[in-house]
């Protein structure tokens, strides 16, 4: 059991609960710092080791592993022909969302470019799952997506999409990580912090508590993302009702978030859902750790550590 749970989210096959747990920690503690709150960061973090609150991170990237492959990642062509479809649907939105709100005007442009070359081929392609090749490379074309190439870019929107996709779509995958999520919850749990992939395992594994948690924190999630995520939701789109506090938080550039503001479509009669878009997580709008610095997530979890 941990007083603090973490949910990492997709691309994190190659890492360990240690290695994101040595890299969030100090991340969180120093948001909680920067809420001006050193005694309890202190708490979380200091001289370079954890401190004598527990924090757990709940690991799941192995389940998307394959072996022998270079990279061992799972991708978009290992999916079964409906689970393409659901992929490619998400890729299209994240396109769109670029096209929207990213933060460079080269990406909105690119984006703009992309679609209307994808709008154009459209009569000669059967449905989404053939436009799979173009619309990665259209991704992988985005600076948000490639600050290390293009390369680097499509397979990570590659396993993304992967990612996502089997966890909305597998149930024995979504109750693996539910299991592990559940093993380090108990009536001492104060927090669950989880980010994008995450954020949604968060939120199911808070609708299937028996006992209160003071807050859930949802860092850049695609729970608003309608016909993909949520409306694929089985649980009812409310706060879970053991929840005393959720806090969303988003960068505006942040294109997995695809809806900024969630009290538009979780029911909330108590009142206890706050949604702030108004971060800024810089060139990386997406990175956990950038979330996990600000005063926006420090301030609500040192008042659920008091």
């Amino acid at each position: 059991m941990s007083r603090i749970v973490l949910v990492h989210g997709v691309g994190q096959e190659q890492e360990s609960a240690d290695s994101l747990e040595a890299s969030w920690i100090p991340a969180l503690a120093g948001g909680v710092r920067n809420a001006e709150r050193p005694d309890l960061a202190d708490r979380l973090w200091r001289q370079s080791r954890p401190g004598v609150l527990e924090c757990r991170m709940v690991f799941y990237g192995n389940l998307f592993q394959v072996p022998g492959r270079m990279g061992n990642g799972q991708l978009v062509a290992d999916l079964t022909p409906q689970q393409q479809e659901l992929a490619m649907g998400l890729a299209e939105v994240w396109l769109r969302q670029a096209e929207e709100r990213a933060m460079l005007e080269a990406d909105r442009d690119e984006a703009y470019r992309q679609l209307c070359a994808l709008d154009t081929q459209a009569a000669a392609r059967q449905g989404m799952r053939a436009a799979g090749r173009p619309l990665l490379n259209a991704l992988a074309r985005l600076r948000w997506f490639s600050p290390a190439g293009i390369a680097f870019a499509e397979r990570f929107a590659d396993r993304s999409l992967a990612q996502v996709t089997r966890y909305l779509t597998e149930d024995a995958v979504r109750e693996e990580v539910q299991g592990r999520i559940a093993a380090h919850l108990g009536p001492e749990t104060v927090a669950i912090i989880g980010h994008s992939l995450g954020s949604v395992a968060a939120f199911q594994a808070a609708h299937r508590l028996e006992h209160e948690l003071p807050l859930l924190v949802t860092l850049g999630s695609p729970l608003g993302l309608r016909t993909l995520v949520y409306d694929r939701l089985p649980e009812e789109k409310m706060v879970p009702p053991q929840v005393k506090r959720w806090v969303n938080l988003a960068d505006r550039d942040d294109l997995v978030a695809a809806v900024l503001d969630l009290r538009t479509l979780f029911a909330d009669p108590h009142g206890v859902l706050e949604s702030d878009w108004m971060l800024d997580n810089g060139s990386q709008p997406h990175r956990a750790q950038s979330y996990l610095t600000k005063s926006q997530t420090g301030a609500p979890l040192a008042v659920a550590l008091e």
